[in-house]
């Protein structure tokens, strides 16, 4: 996979200017932020890590996780994504633009590596929900394998929810946090793909996770690695560094936080595919110096095709990308899998 497959690179201009007004949009509100602890361990001691688009990244002292603070409250983070121009020419321009390849070359293995850890920890076939379902690709290819009953998509922008259903996916258009079940609503898979990084309490979202869960049911979570090579190298030149993604977590942390949410880590894998190609092109922009790093530069730069996808493959392999998929159950109920 190559970034211009999902992310076309004939729309990267305006789409830059769609996301700088969304900036600007929030920094409107910037007096109703909250300063908040770590994200993971709620730890008030941290050093400063990056400043970008007029906020403040930080990292905590005790887990090393990296975290906006102050932030925007949960009511304007709901009027926010409401109202985004970003997420509008995503909808109008890029998704439909880029959907045959992000089918392709993400959901259908999304899907793939989803139903793989199902049946390695032994979840029921029953009812997945998914936070954060965007345009809805991942919940229409798991309803296309007639694996699950039953799928079921939480969706609060409402662009992106009228496609959901456009798509016949069953959307629920509000945010997770304020969305009420019934009792008899249990799920026996609950998954949220880059969308941990967004939320104001990532604690909260987990223990709504674990209360909608069935018993012995799954939870599966994607985000950014901090402490991945794209990242850990560009620093706040990452695009990954953005005004929305206000928590940075890297494995041990998300796994001292789900620990506190009543979760049992049972899987983490890091199988992100353009943590190099990334670096390169900030490299090769000017953007990024490699003086005084001539191995990264021979890998990255004087031997990219014959060094850079195995390059890519050893820090997939060993938990070293910059995207994260972490697999949990509740406390007790992985012990009890078969």
């Amino acid at each position: 996979m190559r970034e211009n497959d999902i992310r076309p690179r004939v729309y990267a201009a305006d789409q830059r200017v769609a996301m700088l007004q969304d900036v600007g949009r929030l920094l409107t509100r910037r007096d109703e932020f909250v300063d908040v602890g770590c994200s993971a361990c709620d730890s008030r001691q941290r050093v400063a890590r990056w400043a970008k688009f007029g906020l403040d990244y930080w990292e905590c002292s005790d887990c090393q996780t990296v975290y906006i603070s102050p932030r925007p409250s949960p009511a304007v983070l709901e009027w926010f994504y409401q109202g985004s121009v970003n997420y509008a020419y995503w909808n109008k321009h890029i998704f439909p633009a880029s959907e045959a390849a992000r089918r392709e070359k993400i959901f259908v293995p999304r899907v793939n590596r989803f139903l793989e850890l199902c049946a390695r920890h032994g979840t029921r076939a029953g009812t997945v929900l998914e936070v954060g379902a965007a345009f809805g690709t991942f919940c229409q290819e798991l309803n296309s394998r007639k694996v699950f009953k039953r799928v079921v998509a939480v969706e609060p922008t409402p662009d992106l929810a009228q496609h959901c259903r456009s798509l016949g996916v069953e959307v629920i258009e509000k945010p997770f946090e304020t969305v009420t079940f019934s009792r008899e609503d249990r799920f026996d898979a609950v998954v949220a793909f880059e969308v941990i990084e967004h939320l104001f309490c990532p604690e909260e979202f987990l223990r709504r996770s674990n209360s909608v869960l069935s018993e012995n049911g799954l939870l599966v979570v994607t985000c950014p690695n901090a402490q991945g090579f794209e990242i850990a190298t560009l620093g706040c030149l990452s695009d990954s560094v953005d005004a929305e993604h206000l928590n940075y977590f890297h494995p041990m942390s998300l796994a001292r936080l789900l620990a506190r949410c009543g979760f049992d880590l049972v899987e983490m894998q890091t199988p992100g595919q353009l943590d190099a190609e990334l670096v390169r092109k900030k490299v090769l922009s000017g953007d990024l110096s490699l003086d005084g790093q001539a191995w990264l530069r021979r890998v990255l730069i004087d031997q990219w095709e014959t060094c850079g996808s195995s390059f890519q493959r050893f820090l997939a392999q060993s938990g070293l990308s910059s995207h994260m998929w972490i697999c949990a159950k509740k406390s007790g109920a992985a012990a009890q899998a078969p």
